[in-house]
């Protein structure tokens, strides 16, 4: 470690001319990644991934340092990566692919599994309403829908034949996305024995129905979830969206390809789905020695 920073101040100072405080700033961010994934870690150096360049910036981010602090640390590395790379130390950048953490969000709020099936418990299924609202939200969960796509579905949207459902999301962009064996339980359930009885022999193209019948609204549907949340009392900050950004960190946690999450959300811009590569480094641990018969 010591002889690839003096590597890298050496090559700062014949190739980029660097100052001395600007130089001393760029070894200092590496050393302080490189100190960070020797206790994390305690891999050589040609073991770095990408991913352990990611949890030393979200470990930064964390400790409150700005997203123009990140962006440097994230340079710094490239550069010595880079430095690596030229000298024949290592045959790849860990760091050349990672976007600026400029463009970075906090982490969403996100239910554990146990979590989420406390909230799915909520409502009384023994009530018409109550089942409705389970099959609301065990769809939310099942295939990351927001609040308004969850409102808008039509009942034409829904393929239980093919474990489906059309999605139009913002812009009118289409998607269709798969839905769990338990979450189409509840809609079957929903549709032949509550959703006849909410409309009265009335006719609706609108999936979910109120209990007069009509289009349930996204405020209505808002207001319904969110009574289940106070119930909960959690001193997290649940809101409807959070079934949504659940749904997405745990397919992240699970091993899914970012690519396909961000066809699932219905994301245009692959970097709006890279939030969710960011998950918590101690979560997947928790998970991993919970699950793993060696953890």
């Amino acid at each position: 470690m010591d002889d690839a920073l003096e590597l890298f101040r050496q090559t700062l100072l014949a190739t980029r001319g660097a100052a001395l405080h600007t130089m001393e700033c760029y070894v200092g961010d590496v050393r302080r990644f490189l100190d960070y994934a020797a206790a994390t870690r305690r891999r050589a150096l040609t073991a770095l991934s990408r991913e352990d360049v990611l949890d030393f910036l979200i470990a930064e981010k964390k400790r409150g340092l700005s997203s123009s602090s990140l962006a440097r640390r994230l340079a710094s590395l490239r550069a010595f990566f880079r430095c690596l790379n030229d000298e024949g130390v290592l045959e790849q950048n860990p760091a050349e692919d990672i976007e600026s953490p400029k463009t970075w969000r906090l982490l969403p709020e996100v239910l554990t599994i146990e979590e989420v099936e406390a909230m799915l418990a909520q409502p009384d299924v023994t009530t018409p309403l109550g089942l409705r609202d389970r099959a609301i939200l065990e769809l939310m969960y099942a295939s990351g829908l927001r609040l308004a796509e969850t409102a808008a579905c039509r009942l034409a949207d829904l393929d239980p034949a093919a474990g489906t459902v059309r999605v139009v999301g913002k812009r009118s962009k289409e998607r269709t996305v798969p839905v769990g064996s338990v979450a189409l339980e509840w809609l079957k359930r929903y549709t032949a024995e509550v959703r006849p009885k909410l409309l009265r022999g009335r006719a609706s193209v609108f999936l979910f129905v109120s209990r007069l019948g009509k289009r349930l609204t996204t405020a209505g549907l808002w207001k319904r979830v969110h009574g289940y949340v106070e119930k909960l009392a959690w001193r997290k900050h649940v809101t409807p969206h959070t079934l949504r950004h659940s749904f997405a960190t745990h397919l992240m946690a699970n091993g899914a390809d970012i690519r396909i999450i961000q066809a699932l959300l219905g994301h245009t811009s692959i970097s709006t789905t890279q939030i969710y590569a960011h998950v918590d480094t101690d979560r997947l641990k928790s998970v991993h020695k919970r699950y793993h018969p060696r953890g």
